[in-house]
């Protein structure tokens, strides 16, 4: 159908669908086709302009010399660039603009107790869509855990495989509020948590959560690929131990090949009884 054909509010539809804060040339050439679409589009015209130089600035603060550079990365790794809130979520938005990047590293990403929030409210369906390794630290998830799981919940990140949340202050409420979305992840095969305050609880909620009310147990586990999973320096006790060691018995985390506990307040008995159940589970100190 010609361009020509669409009436203006369909026009401006399809020139919003084509707003890139990271390459506006194809809007702005759209916008200038016909006096109808000029004047239909004046107002968001404005806001990419004024998007695309917030990002073009978020651009060289983290290090790439333009915006083409971030748009066609396939691994990023920042480290202390000292992002606000405001920036991350930014960051958030351009998750749906970075169609190469496969590998992304946060670390100490923003001061606060929101940064993990606002970047995942930035987040939408489709977000992200070749990232396989997200790795964040040293900023507060547990906060911002239930925002995290909405936007996987949507969609965003949806090649995971895997999640490095190690040292981001994340306790048992928020990996209750971010299990159920981890264990719809069908592609997850490793997962940190280390270095947090997390407990039985939390760890409960991840390997063994109960059926709901009225609701029969699932037949298939969730986390079916997970094969690594470290949980060194997290504040699981015996109960924990037990809880973990009863989900690997009855068949939960069937790939799990490599378990790390080192750290934690159970004792050495329980931490072998969890080895015990399922057979060649290795446990030596490995750093993913």
């Amino acid at each position: 159908m010609a361009l020509s054909a669409l009436s203006g509010d369909e026009q401006g539809i399809l020139f919003v669908q084509l707003c890139n804060a990271l390459d506006p040339g194809i809007a702005v050439a759209l916008s200038s086709v016909s006096n109808e679409l000029r004047a239909a589009t004046r107002v968001p015209l404005q806001q990419l302009q004024t998007d695309h130089e917030a990002a073009a600035a978020l651009c060289r603060k983290l290090g790439h010399r333009n915006c083409k550079a971030l748009r066609e990365a396939k691994w990023v790794s920042w480290w202390y660039k000292g992002l606000t809130a405001d920036e991350l979520k930014l960051l958030g938005t351009l998750g749906s603009v970075l169609p190469a990047l496969e590998r992304l590293v946060l670390v100490q990403p923003a001061a606060g107790h929101d940064g993990m929030q606002q970047l995942a409210a930035g987040l939408g369906a489709g977000a992200l869509p070749a990232v396989t390794y997200f790795r964040i630290s040293g900023t507060h998830v547990d906060s911002g855990a239930s925002a995290l799981a909405a936007a996987l919940g949507q969609g965003a990140l949806p090649r995971l495989q895997t999640l490095n949340l190690g040292n981001t202050a994340i306790g048992d409420a928020g990996l209750v509020a971010l299990a159920p979305a981890l264990r719809r992840r069908p592609a997850l095969e490793g997962l940190s948590l280390e270095s947090n305050p997390l407990g039985d609880e939390g760890l409960a909620a991840l390997v063994a959560p109960p059926p709901a009310a009225g609701v029969p147990p699932p037949t298939t586990g969730g986390l079916a690929k997970l094969n690594w999973l470290n949980l060194i320096n997290t504040q699981i006790t015996d109960a924990g131990c037990a809880t973990l060691a009863a989900a690997l018995d009855s068949g939960a985390l069937p790939a799990l090949k490599e378990l790390y506990l080192d750290g934690i307040p159970a004792s050495a008995a329980a931490k072998a009884a969890v080895y015990a159940a399922r057979a060649n589970l290795e446990g030596a100190t490995l750093f993913h």
